[in-house]
Parts: C-alpha cells; sequence; structure tokens
C-alpha cells in the first residue's frame, strides 16, 4: 500500500502503526536520478569497507591497535549504509514507501547507536594518535588487546544506553496526524514531528544526547590534538614533525567528515526553520553515505601499509 501524494491520514481511517515516507520531498520527480550518486556512494561504502575489514584481517602485519579501531570504524560505516540506504533506494526505484511502526524504530534506533559509536571510535583514535606521538615507548603497554576490546564495548554500551529509552518512548504516542515521514529513513526528530502530544522531554533528551556525544567528544577531541600539535612542535627538525604530523592526517580527515554534516543537520533541524525541507534531508542522508564512502578511500590512500597491501592483493589475482 502507498500513500498518495497529499495525503494526510488520521488515526480514524488508517492503521497507527503503518507510515510512510515521503524520500525527499519536493523532488519526487527526480527520485531516479537521486538514485544514482546515492546508489554510488553506497556501493562504494560496501565494497570499501568490506576490503578494509578483509585487508586488515588477512594480514597479520596489520594486527596493530590503529588497525583495530579502523576495523570498528568500517564495521559501524557497513551498519550505518546498510540500516539506511536499502529501504532509501526501494523508495526511489520502486515507491516502496510504507513501513511498520517496529520496523522504523529500529530502524532509528540502529541509525543513532551507530553514528554515536562512530564518534567514540573517533574519540578513541585520537587517543590512539596521542600516545602513538606523546608517549611513543609506552604505545605497547598502554593500548594493549583488552584495552582496545574494552574500548569497543564502552562505545557500544554508551550508544545502545543512550538510545534505548527511544524506542520506547516513541512506541506508546499516539500519532494522530498525518503518517507521512517527510525523511528517506526513520530518524528520532523526524517521528517526533508527527506526534500529536507535548514532546518537549523528547527534544530536551534529543538535545542532552547530543551535547554528551558531539560537544565531549569534540572537546576530548580537541584536548588531544593540543598535547599532539605541543609535542609535535618541540621536534628538533621539520622532516620530523611533518613525519609525527602526517600519522594524523588521515584521522584529522575523517573527522571533518563525520562531524562536519552532523552539526550542520543538528543546527538545521533545530533552527533553520525557514531552509527548504529538502536540503535538511539531503545533508541528513550526506552524513549517512558520506563518512563511510571515504573513510576507507582516506585511509586507503594516506596509509602506506593498507595501499601496499590492497595493491598486492589486485597484482596477485591478476595473474
Amino acid at each position: 500500500m502507498e500513500a498518495p501524494h497529499g495525503y494526510n491520514a488520521s488515526a480514524s481511517n488508517v492503521d497507527s502503526t503503518v507510515f510512510f515516507l515521503s524520500g525527499i520531498p519536493g523532488l519526487e520527480t527526480f527520485h531516479v536520478w537521486i538514485s544514482i550518486p546515492f546508489c554510488s556512494m553506497f556501493t562504494i561504502a560496501i565494497l570499501g569497507n568490506t576490503l578494509l575489514l578483509y585487508v586488515i584481517k588477512t594480514d597479520a602485519t596489520l594486527h596493530k591497535p590503529m588497525f583495530s579501531f579502523l576495523s570498528m570504524l568500517a564495521s559501524i560505516d557497513l551498519v550505518l549504509s546498510l540500516t539506511t540506504m536499502p529501504k532509501t533506494l526501494c523508495i526511489f526505484w520502486f515507491r516502496a514507501r510504507e513501513i511498520s511502526l517496529d520496523a522504523c524504530l529500529v530502524q532509528m534506533f540502529f541509525l543513532h547507536t551507530f553514528a554515536i559509536m562512530e564518534s567514540a571510535v573517533l574519540l578513541a583514535m585520537a587517543f590512539d594518535r596521542y600516545v602513538a606521538i606523546c608517549q611513543p615507548l609506552r604505545y605497547n603497554t598502554i593500548l594493549t588487546h583488552s584495552l582496545i576490546v574494552k574500548v569497543g564495548l564502552m562505545a557500544l554500551a554508551r550508544g545502545v544506553l543512550l538510545m534505548s529509552p527511544l524506542p520506547f518512548l516513541l512506541r506508546w504516542l499516539p500519532y494522530c496526524g498525518s503518517h507521512i515521514i517527510s525523511h528517506c529513513f526513520c530518524e528520532h526528530m523526524a517521528l517526533v514531528r508527527l506526534a500529536c502530544c507535548n514532546m518537549r522531554f523528547n527534544n530536551i533528551y534529543g538535545i542532552i544526547v547530543a551535547f554528551l556525544v558531539v560537544f565531549l567528544d569534540l572537546t576530548f577531541i580537541s584536548l588531544s590534538y593540543a598535547k599532539i600539535l605541543r609535542t609535535v612542535f618541540s621536534l628538533a627538525s621539520k622532516e620530523e614533525q611533518l613525519k609525527a604530523f602526517g600519522t594524523c592526517i588521515s584521522h584529522l580527515c575523517a573527522i571533518l567528515v563525520f562531524y562536519t554534516p552532523v552539526i550542520l543537520s543538528s543546527i538545521i533541524h533545530r533552527f533553520g526553520h525557514h531552509i527548504a525541507p529538502h536540503i535538511h534531508i539531503l545533508l541528513t542522508n550526506f552524513y549517512v553515505l558520506f563518512p563511510p564512502m571515504m573513510n576507507p578511500i582516506i585511509y586507503g590512500v594516506k596509509t602506506k601499509q593498507i595501499q601496499d597491501r590492497v595493491l598486492h592483493l589486485f597484482h596477485r589475482k591478476s595473474f
């Protein structure tokens, strides 16, 4: 069943557990064309992160803390891509807009939980770079296998704990107005707007979570890089400085790629009331698609060990 254009369901004539994803409002006639870059980015993200995981898994020389964190990042990016893009492409290609409330809540939970996890892993990678540059002699004793496992579990636990209340809060809300979600996938604020009751608690909770994740993680990342820069500038030669800081370039690119659209999207969601809806939705899709696509490219280009391993893999298969 598909909601017709201009559809405005009410509680009296529509199943309250069925919703409809609009895709990109105002650009419906261009959905097929928009699907081309979306599908291309999705394919690159899946292939790139899968290849990255395979290379790290099969090469014993890459079984180091930095690459363990990179494996976590690649795994998270795969989940983020697979959580949102298949449904988005179904909307674009087949007009398959219908989604049950339970499926919507599951998608929202995975989307936000793994986005929070990605932020935590980027913070852990900043700590990894801090130890590698500022405490190089203690690197292997500080970043042990057990510590890396604990960091991964803590990242997962934080995401799950922060997001677990939301599906339960949203599951029992009255949705007595339109059941059309103005988005390509289910996210917290897009679903909150459909509820016909006071949603102040959900709004405040969303702001607190955003503060705890984005602001605090970026603060600690900034502190790590302040110490890294101080150590780098204390090195004797320019060559040593460039070599030390060069090991951080990939991570800095990953930070910019992830946090820039997240912050812009959050600001537009809460304060950009006069911005066209399709601008916000395109930006949200951008932060779901762009980091998973770019991270394996960034690390493949800037990390020589990965680059050499990938080239060796394809060179061997060509014979």
